[in-house]
């Protein structure tokens, strides 16, 4: 079994496709067949299930994909620890990234490490939050910027990026949109907007839905942010969010109201680096960027904010149009979230 040949599996096992498998690794396709073949033969078992549209992993497939991830990504870190002793910074880094992630700019940060590391491949897969679990456990990825990740569900480094309260987003003409605070009660029979259940906001209100003991429906279940807020804009429900989400420029007019009483939610951004092996040295280039990023300077030690001190009779919140500054527990600098 080489090298070469668990890269071919992999990559078709990613692709569920020969042809697309064989152009993202720049190789013939008969070759790229006949490496897979090989290997199967080898083991003596089939790895992959084949229709003349379909190509799907068998059971010893699934198996072997666990293991050819982390055997390829021992290889390439060792590799890497064998340039760095050189003096040089080479190689691959692959970053996951969840899109609502708060306290970092990923694309500032990711600009940065090429002007340091011009000889270094970035590679980027925006993913939910589980995927990227299982992605840097698996060694498919380097590390990885999530959200709502609890101790509990991983075992390696968790590094706090930002902290802040999440809040409900509405049209201005739905009833709430007039209301200083909002109680859980409040939110019963309401329809919602949401993304799917991988990411990190969506994950974040249901365990705050759960705590609070308040059953809801999603109705409409969207993939990005700017297609969540066109549905609020339209009246079509409303949101739970990050608060950042209110200072974006396609939330202008709508309106953000605090959740009332002490169980207010609370949307968290973390690192999360690989469990019990070293980073990689381009993880560790990386993670001294994050760690001298003002950005994430700004959002340290935030908090979630306790009861709110206003003077009497001054609004509690104001909808997006005036959110540009963000209420205590959240992340200054709120444009680096995505």
């Amino acid at each position: 079994m080489e090298l070469r040949q668990l890269e071919h599996f992999v990559a078709v096992a990613g692709e569920r496709h020969f042809t697309r498998a064989a152009e993202r690794l720049a190789v013939s396709q008969s070759g790229l067949s006949a490496s897979v073949r090989a290997l199967e033969q080898e083991l003596g078992t089939p790895l992959f299930s084949r229709t003349t549209r379909t190509v799907r992993l068998t059971e010893a497939g699934q198996a072997l994909l666990v293991e050819a991830e982390r055997t390829l990504a021992g290889a390439r870190a060792a590799r890497d620890a064998v340039d760095a002793v050189r003096g040089l910074l080479r190689g691959t880094l692959t970053l996951g990234v969840e899109q609502c992630v708060a306290g970092v700019s990923p694309a500032r940060l990711l600009a940065a490490f090429r002007r340091e590391h011009p000889h270094m491949e970035i590679r980027l897969r925006q993913e939910g939050t589980s995927s990227l679990l299982d992605g840097v456990a698996g060694g498919r990825l380097d590390l990885a910027f999530a959200a709502t990740v609890s101790p509990p569900q991983w075992r390696g480094e968790l590094i706090p990026l930002a902290r802040e309260p999440m809040v409900v987003l509405c049209a201005p003409g739905h009833p709430l949109a007039d209301r200083p605070r909002v109680e859980w009660t409040g939110l019963r029979g309401e329809a919602f907007i949401d993304f799917h259940p991988d990411w990190g906001p969506r994950r974040a209100a249901d365990e705050a839905f759960g705590a609070a003991e308040v059953r809801r429906t999603v109705a409409l279940e969207v993939n990005d942010v700017h297609s969540l807020l066109e549905l609020v804009q339209e009246g079509l429900g409303i949101a739970v969010v990050p608060h950042h989400f209110s200072r974006k420029p396609e939330a202008r007019g709508l309106v953000a109201v605090e959740f009332a009483g002490s169980c207010r939610p609370v949307y968290e951004s973390v690192v999360v680096l690989p469990p019990a092996r070293a980073l990689s040295p381009g993880a560790k280039a990386l993670m001294r960027l994050v760690r001298q990023d003002p950005l994430r300077a700004d959002a340290a030690g935030a908090r979630p904010p306790g009861p709110p001190a206003r003077s009497p009779g001054a609004p509690a919140v104001r909808g997006a149009r005036s959110a540009d500054r963000p209420p205590a527990g959240a992340p200054a600098g709120g444009g680096g979230a995505r």
